[in-house]
């Protein structure tokens, strides 16, 4: 983010967020926010919480303190169609697109089933037709996704996440498992979706997707939060040199853990 960027409006806050799985704290008293149009970056070591985190906006936990608000009202607790309903739409590290549907019947249901108020058929698949086209599926809309590549596999998954149209857009991972190139062909699928209005809430690992796409970065570790700001400040914190980013390898600006 340029430093002198104006601020944004506040699309997604969380507040003192604590989720203990029986005496674990997963996460503990994390506070941040997301600003519209905004991409925020969750970033920390293997176990910091940040997946947790996802699972708490969207609604697969019930956070056991704290508050998460979308647009101002509050969705800690509701059901996970409540939250997509409201206009949260995720991805998940694990692809779970339906095996014997197509690709357009994949990226339809999101857009049936995961808005409210509901659309027709003919407008869900036009729909998805677009989605399809914008994430770079235009010319795959009939397979199946048991013969597509990874990187074609997340993209059904950024497809069906959009196709509920959502204010708050939630990557898990999108990055992960891919050669630079293809990387680099994630970075500005994220960053053109950013264009058309989206705001991005992203977990990663890859160091280089974070500087490069981020606008602010939080870092978790042990589940809580111990550093947030701009990437270019970030990386030079020294509780975030020890806790995640080390000694970098070979000068390569990727994390050591």
């Amino acid at each position: 983010m340029r430093k002198d960027a104006p601020a944004k409006m506040t699309l997604l806050q969380v507040d003192r967020l604590t989720k203990h799985f029986g005496g674990l704290a997963a996460v503990h008293d994390v506070s941040f926010h997301v600003g519209e149009r905004e991409i925020v970056s969750l970033i920390g070591p293997n176990g910091a919480g940040k997946t947790t985190i996802f699972n708490l906006v969207s609604g697969v936990y019930r956070p056991n303190s704290g508050d998460i608000r979308l647009g101002g009202e509050s969705i800690a607790g509701l059901r996970p169609f409540d939250i997509c309903r409201k206009g949260v739409g995720r991805t998940f590290q694990i692809m779970q697109p339906f095996p014997k549907m197509t690709v357009l019947e994949n990226v339809v249901t999101g857009a049936l089933f995961g808005r409210k108020p509901k659309v027709s058929m003919k407008t869900a698949e036009g729909e998805a037709v677009e989605l399809c086209r914008l994430v770079g599926l235009g010319d795959k809309l009939k397979a199946f996704p048991k013969n597509l590549t990874v990187p074609d596999q997340k993209r059904i998954e950024i497809a069906r996440a959009l196709a509920v149209r959502p204010k708050l857009l939630l990557l898990d991972e999108v990055m992960s498992g891919l050669t630079p190139t293809e990387t680099d062909e994630a970075i500005r699928l994220v960053l053109k979706l950013r264009e058309t209005g989206a705001t991005i809430l992203l977990i990663e690992h890859v160091m280089k997707v974070v500087m490069g796409i981020s606008d602010r970065v939080v870092v978790l570790h042990h589940g809580e939060k111990i550093s947030e700001g701009p990437p270019f400040l970030v990386v030079d914190d020294p509780k975030v040199i020890e806790a995640y980013l080390g000694k970098m390898v070979d000068g390569e600006d990727e994390p050591a853990c």
